[in-house]
């Protein structure tokens, strides 16, 4: 049966809405990814005017890789926060960037392995009861972030605790949480946006929000891109290299999910046509162009995918418009110096919940892949990531080169699926591509 004999649809795949439809639809998606993609640079210090606009240049990159195969947006990936927080101590900024390039790299080598042998051996590496806990990782990894930034306003022994701010980050997650369990529809869809306005009202007779940037800024501006030989010149960093290289495991497993989830919210099975490859190659690209511009790398985003789910506004058309809505908003001046003046513990409230978002995700990955955790294989290889990942393991091979966190945790999760005795990997990947269709 095809697929629009068995799903309704409001608009397929390449659909184009009238004018301003169009336009009230792709605001919608740009809502959904906003909150997130600027917390993102909010975290890591990069500026959020740059990821806003490498993020719509990344989803019309990938848009055009997958010849517009994919409804999927791109936005900053919360998986390489806690990568860019430690090159950034090492090598400033720009050492960072330089880990976000050759991330993007690993990504277009992966992609360049599938076109030659398939897709099948990804699959063998990264099933579900790997990428399940890796996901969990990334959301549990991240907790110390989120309560360092509602409690001290800061992440680092620079930062005390200060009531104020825990009362409003707490209020602000409050908002968030009901508007996510009781709100219907759109509004429903936006719950991070609204805590943080929310949030952001609480503050201001707090004393913690600052308006004469926003004052001061210009309604036009050329965001602060940091490119490299024009701004900086690239220094090779090989601990940072490593870091990124090892990291960009995590992502990729995390990409994997989302065609998943996005295969059956629109019944085709985008892991085959337009194919993991093309998508891995777009997101790739996208990330090595994050990194150029001086923005955050990129991902294909569970929160648009909702939105498409709920909408069934399957219209590349639609997400093209949200990422050229994204890239207009990063060059006004005054939108940047707004997003600058969300005081820190508004943005750690929203990522209690957001991060703990993520590691929900990646149990609910297991679950609807029916990962048996009563099978002892299963069992371990889910406890063994969950600890090293959350637990800061680390192994390191130089003096200033050393794989940890999600990243090794990775590692060690595709090591243990591939030597402990079990089910044959091969049948569990060909039963994830029977469950997806054709």
């Amino acid at each position: 049966m095809s697929f629009h004999e068995d799903r309704r649809i409001a608009l397929d795949l390449h659909d184009k809405p009238s004018a301003p439809v169009w336009g009230l639809l792709s605001l919608q998606h740009l809502f959904a990814m906003f909150g997130a993609t600027v917390l993102v640079p909010l975290i890591t210090g990069l500026p959020p005017a740059v990821a806003l606009v490498t993020s719509g240049a990344g989803t019309l990159l990938y848009i055009v890789i997958t010849k517009g195969g994919i409804p999927a947006y791109l936005g900053s990936s919360f998986a390489f926060i806690a990568p860019i927080l430690a090159a950034s101590a090492m090598g400033g900024v720009e050492g960072a960037l330089v880990g976000c390039m050759a991330a993007g790299l690993v990504y277009v080598v992966i992609s360049l392995l599938i076109r030659a042998f398939g897709v099948n051996w990804l699959m063998r590496l990264l099933p579900p009861v790997v990428v399940g806990p890796v996901i969990m990782v990334i959301g549990l990894g991240l907790a110390s972030v989120a309560v360092d930034m509602a409690m001290k306003g800061g992440v680092g022994a620079d930062f005390t605790y200060n009531g104020t701010y825990l009362v409003t980050a707490l209020a602000t997650l409050l908002v968030a949480i009901v508007c996510a369990t009781f709100l219907k529809n759109f509004l429903s869809m936006v719950p991070v946006l609204i805590g943080i306005v929310a949030g952001y009202l609480i503050s201001i007779p707090l004393g913690l929000v600052e308006f004469s940037r926003v004052v001061e800024a210009p309604v036009f501006q050329v965001p602060q891109f940091i490119v490299p030989f024009v701004t900086y010149t690239p220094e090779l960093n090989n601990a940072i290299i490593v870091a990124f290289l090892a990291a960009a495991i995590v992502p990729v497993a995390e990409h994997i999910g989302d065609q998943m989830v996005l295969s059956k919210v629109a019944g085709r099975n985008f892991l085959r046509h337009p194919g993991l490859g093309r998508s891995l190659l777009g997101d790739g690209l996208a990330t090595l162009l994050a990194g150029v511009l001086g923005g955050p790398p990129n991902t294909t985003y569970g929160e648009n995918i909702g939105v498409v789910a709920v909408t069934r506004v399957f219209s590349v058309f639609v997400i093209g418009g949200a990422a050229c809505l994204a890239i207009v908003f990063g060059f006004i001046g005054k939108v940047s110096a707004f997003i600058s003046t969300i005081p820190v513990p508004v943005m750690g409230g929203i990522s209690i919940m957001l991060f703990g978002i993520i590691a929900a995700s990646g149990l609910r990955m297991m679950v609807d892949n029916k990962v048996d955790l009563g099978i002892k294989r299963n069992l371990v290889i889910t406890s063994v990531i969950l600890t090293i990942g959350v637990g800061g393991a680390l192994v390191q091979l130089g003096p200033n080169i050393e794989v940890a966190g999600m990243a090794l945790a990775a590692i060690i999760g595709i090591l243990l699926n591939l030597v402990l005795p079990g089910r044959p990997a091969h049948e569990e990947s060909e039963r994830m591509f029977e469950a997806l269709g054709d």
